[in-house]
């Protein structure tokens, strides 16, 4: 609640200034637009987020009769988290990744590629089934599905009032006074930080879940060295994943765009995801 709150300050924000600049004294009219957008846009991705995400994936289902062996160790798993049976769903991609998506366990999917399934031992696979059964009970598929949505609103609101600022001629008379010059200034800077910003507070939140499901993911299978060895496999693995971008890389469980393995500390502040060294070593300690 907090994270949307604070996202619908700033698109307000984005609104506003955008309004005083092209309309002046329109800017509240430009915030009620860009609420009720916001609004339309949040619910619709909210209740198809994950249908999106698997069109996008190319993701196909699989059911028992497919594969009793990935279904088998699925049920078990949730038999243990105390969990509902997700639906499963495979990408035929030899990279090797996985991840969980919808908007709470009961309409939560789990997602493997091809490479994942035949590459891992039983007990790294199973690794991998606790670490995303754990987005699912953790509630993480709701919180990046909500943050990811918001940060892509405020992203397009952003580029669009960018756009309309160097191309439209409206607005004016009112940038030529010395308090239209300094919203100028002040929606410039907006206009530039927000998306930045918001970016990298959804980055921040990712890395931050995924430390959590790991954990989560040890105490569900009591094993935390099945997870380690999967994730030392996933990150000797450099076939990046074709099926993925910038919009989903994010909810997998390692990066699948397999950039910044070695990135500098600024660098690493727009990772998807911690680095794999140190989630193996938090795994060994457990």
């Amino acid at each position: 609640m907090i994270i949307m709150f604070l996202f619908i300050l700033v698109i307000s924000a984005i609104g506003w200034v955008f309004g005083e600049i092209f309309d002046p004294g329109y800017g509240t009219t430009y915030l009620a637009f860009a609420l009720i957008f916001s609004g339309i846009s949040g619910i619709l991705s909210y209740y198809n987020s994950d249908k999106i995400v698997l069109a996008i994936s190319g993701a196909k289902e699989v059911t028992y009769e497919q594969s009793p062996y990935l279904h088998g160790l699925v049920e078990n798993l949730c038999i243990a988290s105390g969990l509902s049976k997700p639906r499963i769903y495979m990408i035929n991609d030899t990279a090797m990744n996985a991840f969980a998506t919808g908007r709470d366990p009961e309409h939560a999917v789990i997602c493997f590629t091809s490479g994942i399934v035949d590459g891992l031992e039983k007990h790294e696979l199973e690794g991998v089934v606790a670490h995303e059964l754990s987005h699912i009970q953790n509630f993480d598929i709701r919180l990046m599905s909500i943050v990811s949505i918001l940060v892509g609103t405020i992203t397009l609101l952003a580029d669009w009032f960018t756009r309309g600022m160097f191309y439209g001629g409206r607005g004016r008379s009112r940038r030529e006074s010395s308090a239209g010059a300094l919203i100028l200034i002040l929606g410039i800077l907006l206009l530039i930080l927000s998306p930045i910003i918001a970016t990298l507070i959804k980055l921040a939140i990712s890395r931050n879940r995924e430390f959590l499901a790991d954990s989560s993911a040890a105490l569900i299978t009591r094993y935390p060295d099945g997870l380690a060895n999967a994730l030392r496999k996933l990150a000797a693995d450099h076939e990046v994943l074709e099926a993925a971008n910038g919009a989903t890389a994010h909810m997998y469980i390692s990066n699948p765009l397999k950039k910044g393995q070695n990135a500098s500390k600024f660098a690493n502040l727009f990772e998807t995801h911690p680095p794999v060294s140190e989630r193996i070593r938090l795994l060994r300690l457990m």
